[in-house]
Parts: structure tokens; C-alpha cells; sequence
């Protein structure tokens, strides 16, 4: 087939999916799909390594849903993180739902009540994250025994979050005939093992270079003192004008931008480890319609943060690993769009820069800073003992 002819027709995907796939708009499949799908759906072990915004949910979702609804099965799809794990099952549903396809999320920070509700409906399809999926099982609320189809999603993140354990007691309760499929934005070699324990004979589509970023992203980098950032980033909001994706490195610190970006007038919410789950959802739903234009994310919470046109990524702190900047960067110019992402990196933390340029294997552009505005003025406060004003230091 011409590569203009791509399409999901060939692929070995059922009728009934593809007329579903062509009512949402999908024709072409990316290359991590067009790959994985006719592997996944033959029943086959699949380690599947593309970087993020790839279509790796699709890759995995479809041959997933067609298993299930040919066989009287259980499907699992692990995710590290709760926003990871909304966005699966959002993104499975639009495929599912008039298949008549039944899930259950099954995530930390919201009722587990419902959940047990929501399990005792028999879905088809359970999607989770390992704490949670490891509570449902010591409260025999949940029964794995006939799970056929296991995939494990962004298993490096996982593993970065300490997972490697409860993932072992999770599989450790699952049949031994299953199918597994593991996909990965990274190939550390403690995947590599992961794989040789859990996988058989698995067959390894990898689209990218571990550590490649995406073609259409363009890249900049600032040097500039921590005391300078919020000036900087002021700068910079003034110069883009769509929605902006903002990485800290810490809950405080990421708590503190945001407070400072409302401050300035922007619209401007926050996504980690502190805010509650309702919070998170709502935070996330305000970026997507545009009710928030800037949103300010941790790594952890950032994973699941699936949001088309995204115009600027901005590192306001630089990432704990060369990995995270990687999946960072992703967040914009998803599905073959155009994106931009702007680093700021303190004038100390230049053996960073250089992991990070190992990486990916290109030296990121160095900007210089723009004449920044003039910080504000020092806060004043009437000395009652004496008739003059003084600065607050």
C-alpha cells in the first residue's frame, strides 16, 4: 500500500470498529498504530515503544476492544497515574460505547463505594492504577482470574514511580494464557527485564530512538537566575497568546506560579499531588475548553494530560530527569500539529542541559533573555512612630 493509501482498513480490524473509527474521524493511523494493531489483534505479545502524543492509546485500545468483544474476557490496562488512566478509558469509550463495550475506572482519590458499584456491573474492560487495583483485591471486590488481554501503559513512568512491586503482585494474580502489551515512551533497561519476566516471545515495535522528541516541536532555552523566572514568564505570556502548558518541578512550587499567574490577570489553574481529584478533573476539563489558558503541572500529573493544540510547553523548572523533559515536550505538537517548547534553566544547572542534549541528541537553541519589566515596586507601610513611610524588607 502506497504511503498516501494508509488507512485503518487492512489492519485486521472488524467491521463494526472501523465504521466507528471512520464516524470519529480517524483515517489514517499512525505509525505506531499501523504497526501494533494487526500484531495485537493476531493475540500476539506486543512491546511497543513510541514517544508521547503518538496515538499509543489507540494502538493498544483498538486491538484490546476486539478481543474482548470476540471473547467472553476480561480486559486490564494499567496506568501510573489517575489523569493517565481518565483519559484511557475517555478515549476507549468514544470506540467502545456503541459496541456496547463496559468499563470501570478504578483510581485512588475518589469513592471506592462507587467503584464496587461500578465492578459489580461486570464490566468488560477495567482500567486502573496499581494502589487502587491492589485495595479492590485485598477487598475481593474485584476477581482478575479471567483476565485475557493485560496492557501496560507507560511502564517506564511506573517504574520511575515506584511501582516495579505492586505491578508484580498484580501480575502475579492474573492467568498465565493471557495476551500482555507494554508500551513505553522509554526503553530503560529495567523494561527490558519487566519484559523478559512478563512477556512471551513479545514482538518490539519501536517507532522512535529512545529519547527522540517529536519532529514539530521547536525548542528554545533560557539561562536566567530563579529570582528572574516570574518576570520572565510574564514576558513570555505576553508574547503567546494560546494556551500554555506549564511544568514545575515541585506541588509548592507549582502552587506558587499559578497563584502568581493569577495574580497577573491570567487565567490560570493547577494540577498536582495536593489538589483533590474533583479539583484535578475540573482543572484539566477548564484547560481543554479554554475557561483556564495556562495550566501549571508536576510530572506525576502530568501524565494523562491529552490535549490537542496546545501552543507553548514551558519548563519553569527543569524536569528531575532527561527522560521527563522527553515526555514533557510531547504535551505540544500532538497528532502531527505544530508546537513550541521554552526551557528555563538556572545558570548552575548546565550538566543538566548537557543530559538532556545527550538524549535527544541535538543542542537545545539558546535564547537571550528579553529586557524583562521592571520588577514591582517594594510593598510600603505607614510608620505610626514616625511621619514617613518606609520599605517593607
Amino acid at each position: 500500500m502506497l504511503n498516501n493509501e494508509r488507512s485503518f482498513y487492512g489492519l485486521g480490524i472488524a467491521p463494526g470498529i472501523l465504521e466507528v473509527l471512520k464516524k470519529l474521524g480517524f483515517k489514517v493511523p499512525t505509525p505506531i498504530q499501523e504497526q501494533s494493531i494487526p500484531i495485537a489483534i493476531e493475540g500476539k505479545d506486543l512491546m511497543g515503544i513510541a514517544q508521547t502524543g503518538t496515538g499509543k492509546t489507540l494502538a493498544f485500545g483498538i486491538p484490546l476492544i476486539q478481543n474482548l468483544l470476540q471473547r467472553n474476557g476480561l480486559g486490564l490496562v494499567v496506568a501510573p497515574t489517575r489523569e493517565l488512566a481518565m483519559q484511557i478509558d475517555e478515549t476507549l469509550r468514544k470506540v467502545g460505547t456503541s459496541l456496547n463495550l463496559r468499563t470501570a475506572v478504578i483510581i485512588g482519590g475518589e469513592s471506592i463505594g462507587r467503584q464496587i458499584r461500578d465492578l459489580h456491573r461486570n464490566p468488560q474492560l477495567i482500567i486502573g492504577t496499581p494502589g487502587r487495583i491492589l485495595d479492590h483485591m485485598a477487598q475481593r471486590t474485584i476477581s482478575l482470574s479471567k483476565t485475557t488481554v493485560l496492557v501496560l501503559d507507560e511502564a517506564d513512568r511506573m517504574l520511575d514511580m515506584g511501582f516495579a512491586p505492586q505491578l508484580k503482585r498484580i501480575i502475579s494474580a492474573l492467568p498465565q494464557g493471557r495476551q500482555t502489551m507494554l508500551f513505553s515512551a522509554t526503553m530503560p533497561e529495567e523494561i527490558v527485564r519487566i519484559a523478559k519476566a512478563y512477556l512471551k516471545l513479545p514482538i518490539r515495535v519501536e517507532i522512535a530512538r529512545s529519547g527522540t522528541t517529536v519532529k514539530e516541536v521547536t525548542q528554545e532555552l533560557f539561562f536566567v537566575p530563579q529570582h528572574d523566572k516570574p518576570r520572565l514568564i510574564e514576558k513570555i505570556l505576553q508574547e503567546y497568546k494560546g494556551s500554555v502548558l506549564v511544568f514545575a518541578r515541585t506541588k509548592f512550587s507549582a502552587r506558587r506560579i499559578a497563584a502568581h499567574l493569577r495574580a497577573l490577570g491570567h487565567a490560570a489553574s493547577e494540577i498536582h499531588g495536593n489538589r483533590s481529584l474533583s479539583q484535578r478533573k475540573e482543572a484539566l476539563q477548564g484547560f481543554k475548553t479554554g475557561r483556564f489558558r495556562v495550566l501549571v503541572a508536576t510530572d506525576i500529573a502530568a501524565r494523562g494530560i491529552d490535549v490537542t493544540n496546545i501552543e507553548l510547553v514551558l519548563n519553569y523548572d527543569l524536569p528531575q530527569s532527561a527522560e521527563d523533559y522527553v515526555h514533557r515536550i510531547g504535551r505540544t505538537a500532538r497528532a502531527g500539529a505544530g508546537g513550541h517548547a521554552i526551557s528555563f534553566a538556572r545558570p548552575d544547572q548546565r550538566r543538566d542541559v548537557i543530559q538532556i542534549e545527550r538524549l535527544i541528541q541535538k543542542a537545545l537553541p539558546v535564547s537571550r533573555t528579553p529586557g524583562l519589566p521592571l520588577p514591582p515596586p517594594p510593598q510600603r507601610e505607614r510608620s505610626f512612630g514616625r511621619n514617613k513611610w518606609r520599605g517593607r524588607h
